[in-house]
Parts: structure tokens; sequence; C-alpha cells
């Protein structure tokens, strides 16, 4: 792979869903399929909006250890990136991300008290193509 961030970013781009892992109360770890992120940050930093009182930001406040994975279907090929998540809770970070619609999800807009934003910052990854993995640095 020539340009890791070129060619996982478009790859991350085109994927309509992503998947992020957590590790619950028990040790064990706990995929959800979420929204792609809002924004992303080259293939290092991806912003993704959630609910305040999910498990998982639960589970983030304890342990900030994460995984995200994208999938391109048609080609068989996929990126798993580990790292760590923040939950951001302030009107910058909300605000940064936020779309029209959201409402649907927060009823009360950017200020509801059950949005909240996650960056996770990818410190690996691990590219699948072709029948190869390679692994890589971020």
């Amino acid at each position: 792979m020539r340009n890791p961030e070129e060619t996982i970013g478009k790859m991350i781009d085109k994927a309509g869903t992503s998947f992020l892992s957590y590790v619950d109360g028990d040790g064990f770890p706990v995929t959800k399929a979420m929204l792609k992120p809002r924004e992303r940050e080259g293939i290092k930093t991806f912003w993704f909006s959630t609910n305040t009182s999910s498990n998982k930001v639960k589970y983030f406040r304890k342990n900030n250890k994460a995984s995200i994975y994208f999938v391109d279907k048609r080609f068989f090929r996929g990126v798993s990136l580990v790292g760590t998540v923040e939950v951001l809770e302030t009107q910058e970070a909300k605000e940064r991300i936020w779309q029209e619609g959201d409402t649907m999800y927060y009823k009360e807009g950017v200020a509801d008290p059950d949005y909240c934003v996650l960056r996770f910052t990818a410190l690996k990854g691990r590219y699948y193509s072709n029948f190869k993995s390679v692994d890589f640095d971020i």
C-alpha cells in the first residue's frame, strides 16, 4: 500500500456504516454499529455523535481503549484502527459536528444533555485487501 492515508481514507469516506468497539465492565469487547464519522482528520482522528446515556459512553468514561472498523463489502477489504476515545460534551465539540436533522435524535437540539461527541484517536491499524493484511502505525 503506497499511501495508506489516501487508500484507507477513500474507503472510509465511502463506507455507510462504521463499527466501534469498547470494553464493558466485565472486560469483554462489545462492538456497536454506528453511522459513519461526522468528521475525520486523515486516518488518525474521527468524530462521532452519540447519546450521552448510551452504554458505550458509560464504559468509555472508565476505559477509553477502543477500535473502529470500516468495511468495503464490494471489494471485500477493510481496516481496523485501534486507539482511544474521548467523550466530549463541550458546546464547541457538539456544534462542530451538529447536522441539520439531528433533532430527530436529540429533541432539545445541540444543547440536549443526551447528545455528546466521541473523538477517536488512532494509534495503529491493520488493513485487509486481496487476502493479505498489512499492519501500520499512525
